[in-house]
């Protein structure tokens, strides 16, 4: 019977406060396909201390990388601990150079033992400072894990064709993928690295570090690219990396070929969004209207750019790889509630979800440690535990469950407090719910739907919680993300 071909998903939305219940059916029709997936759920790993062996969440946060099992994992040093984030901090004389990966070092081999193999997107973001003109040379504090908001200075190179800092970066290379580089002097450093590096991204939100140009920066791009491929003509690249996607002259001049060099590829680009509460210290409850209006606001401006994308260079990837939400107060006193993570982890998913839907390559979440002074706000660990928190689990039930290749089947019904879609994947017919707020939701299954994994305000900071569907309902905390598998 074609009716048994059809699922109807009644939905009964409890919103407290209100005498009369909502009622919303969302049918579902196994048959009918209106995409093919193409999306990966990632995140990005950012350099700071808490990544460092003697840190005392050292040992379980790489354990939660690696046990995530995620592709296109986005590593970045950057400018405020510049002894990790950049390999020659002084100018090379006409005797001596001064290359030093000690500390760089130990973290990119943790981070790559972790992936075991799976792809990662490099980013050495920060290029050293002398490089640049500044009004005094730019100072480095002698304790490594002291941040240092003031390193990335300057706004016009002291060599204005680049090539300095293209050799620079390709040396970069060289240490991690063959083996060592060839100095400014003509010596040999051997590194004994060979690692598997597919990508590298060319800088990091050049809008705002150095305040560069599309212009200038495409000029970079080019010669850094030319000087990597010399040493590593495997390499792919990704590119803009842009904080604000909202200036579209960035995508219009780096992505029309005619402003590159010949035969410079235009693999990937990329550029970052976080959600932000409108007055901070608010009730919590708050906080949602403001994050997922800016959300769909991020969304309608991805629409705009893949026009762009698909007008100029339809071949070049897509990966939005920092997705987040930032509270005004860093350190947030009181400490950050429990239900933010579960807010910050749904929002994550409902923008996974849309960007599927666009058909974005890849979807990265911000990022894997934060903590006081270093945006605890975005954080994915639990600093004080050393257990992954609420954002982790949403990207590990998402990661485990749907990927490339899952078709997303005709779903309607979703309402503007509940997120619905129904795929069809290797595993099995599965079921993405999203609670978008900090009311429950109730929901009426259809018959089939047999079990659910979810993470909600009582998992906390341990794995998604599972249980078996009877009675054909199932109730959503605030701010739940929900995997149903049907029979």
């Amino acid at each position: 019977m074609k009716a048994m071909k059809i699922w109807y998903l009644a939905a009964v939305l409890v919103i407290t406060g209100k005498a009369a219940a909502q009622e919303k059916t969302v049918k579902i029709d196994w048959d009918q396909t209106r995409q093919v997936s193409k999306t990966i759920p990632t995140l990005q790993v950012v350099y700071n201390p808490m990544l460092r062996e003697n840190s005392p969440i050292y040992r379980s946060t790489f354990e939660a990388l690696k046990n995530l099992g995620a592709e296109y994992v986005r590593y970045v040093p950057w400018f405020p601990y510049p002894k990790a984030a950049v390999a020659e901090l002084k100018p090379p004389t006409k005797t001596e150079t001064f290359w030093d990966f000690s500390y760089a070092d130990p973290v990119m081999e943790a981070l790559m033992k972790a992936q075991d193999g799976r792809p990662v997107v490099i980013n050495f973001s920060t290029t050293p400072a002398w490089m640049w003109k500044t009004a005094k040379p730019v100072g480095v504090d002698a304790d490594a894990d002291l941040v240092n908001w003031n390193y990335n200075q300057g706004a016009q190179l002291t060599d204005t064709t680049g090539k300095e800092v293209a050799a620079y970066f390709a040396r970069l290379i060289g240490w991690y993928t063959k083996g060592g580089f060839t100095d400014e002097l003509g010596k040999y450093h051997a590194s004994g690295h060979h690692y598997k590096i597919g990508w590298w991204e060319v800088l990091n939100e050049p809008d705002l570090e150095h305040h560069i140009t599309p212009q200038l920066y495409t000029r970079l791009y080019d010669a850094i690219v030319t000087e990597i491929h010399k040493v590593a003509p495997e390499i792919r690249f990704t590119g803009i990396s842009v904080a604000y996607e909202t200036n579209p002259e960035w995508f219009e001049y780096f992505l029309n070929p005619a402003n590159h060099q010949p035969g410079i590829p235009l693999d990937a680009i990329s550029y970052h969004f976080y959600g932000r509460p409108t007055i901070d210290n608010l009730p919590l409850e708050n906080y949602q209207y403001s994050f997922f209006d800016q959300a769909n606001g991020f969304l309608d401006r991805v629409r705009y750019i893949e026009s762009i994308r698909k007008r100029l260079s339809p071949k070049t990837m897509t990966q939005i790889n920092e997705i987040g939400t930032i509270l005004l107060d860093h350190d947030y006193k009181p400490a950050i509630p429990q239900a933010y993570w579960n807010l910050a982890g749904a929002m994550y998913a409902y923008l996974y979800l849309e960007l599927t839907k666009i058909g974005i390559d890849v979807a990265g979440e911000s990022q894997l440690v934060g903590y006081p002074t270093q945006f605890p706000d975005v954080s994915m660990m639990n600093w004080k535990n050393g257990k992954p928190n609420a954002r982790y689990w949403v990207l590990k039930l998402l990661h485990d469950n749907l990927g490339p290749g899952d078709r997303l089947q005709s779903t309607e019904g979703s309402s503007q407090n509940v997120s619905a879609q129904a795929f069809l994947t290797k595993k099995g017919k599965k079921l993405l719910l999203i609670n978008k707020v900090d009311k429950p939701a109730t929901l009426k299954l259809p018959e089939g739907a047999a079990h659910v994994t979810y993470v909600d305000e009582t998992t906390g900071d341990n794995p998604a919680a599972e249980s078996g569907i009877t009675g054909n309902q199932l109730t959503l905390k605030p701010f739940t993300v929900a995997i149903v598998d049907f029979k």
